[in-house]
């Protein structure tokens, strides 16, 4: 069973790399960069998801199962509509939107998105470290997994100032409630149980991660793995 992994903003896939001693024997995983970021070559910039999906056509391969993390869940599911749709499509904290309808819902409201986005033009990489502080918040040792986060991805991110641009302006824009209300292959929905960045409703709808955040591939290894391994297998097993 192919397992196509894609990251999430600020992030390249060495992300995935603490899950690699954990796979069981039926996965075949595989890790993806977006353009620009590690060595892959960027976009133009503005860009659109018709670019994007000229792009990774090659590495988004039907005959797989995709797994979409944050921003990687987003896009993910935007070029479902552009590209022949995997067997099945895992999302892990990622929602339909990014930012959540009601504050009383929790997750990241428009405004702080706005907030942080005016913060990433005047310092990029501030910001970016900002983000990584942020995103650990809701794992049982959040200093920890700032410091794995730090350790892996070292002190600037491994993509250009315009491609990270371009990927908060997709968290601000991109919605696939439709896309979602009636996709092209079997979806299932993971979420750490206290991930600061998904409005409640959005982890009520998923298979929630105890004792996890937004990062559980930091802090909850072995369970991501065994829980994603399990959920693409039961995808698959659903009718087309």
């Amino acid at each position: 069973m192919k397992l196509i992994l894609l990251s999430g903003w600020g992030v390249d896939r060495r992300i995935w790399q603490t899950l690699s001693e954990h796979w069981p024997n039926t996965v075949d995983p595989s890790a993806v960069e977006w353009p620009g970021y590690g060595d892959a070559p960027a976009l133009p910039t503005p860009t659109h998801i018709e670019a994007l999906a000229e792009r990774m056509a090659s590495k988004l391969p039907s005959d797989a199962v995709w797994v979409g993390w944050s921003l990687g869940g987003l896009l993910a599911t935007a070029l479902l509509n552009h590209l022949p749709p995997p067997k099945a499509l895992l999302l892990l904290g990622a929602g339909s939107r990014f930012c959540s309808d009601a504050e009383s819902d929790g997750g990241v409201r428009s405004d702080e998105l706005a907030s942080f986005k005016r913060a990433f033009h005047r310092d990029p990489v501030a910001t970016w470290r900002h983000f990584l502080r942020w995103q650990a918040q809701g794992e049982p040792n959040a200093r920890e997994a700032h410091r794995q986060l730090r350790a892996r991805l070292g002190e600037a991110p491994h993509a250009d100032t315009d491609t990270l641009a371009q990927g908060l302006m997709w968290l601000e824009t991109l919605d696939n409630r439709a896309l979602l209300a009636s996709p092209p292959c079997p979806i299932r929905r993971l979420a750490g149980a206290h991930d600061p960045l998904l409005p409640s409703s959005t982890r009520q709808q998923a298979l929630r991660l105890e004792a996890a955040g937004h990062c559980p591939m930091l802090s909850q290894p072995a369970p991501l793995a065994a829980r994603l391994a399990e959920q693409a297998t039961r995808a698959l097993q659903e009718p087309r």
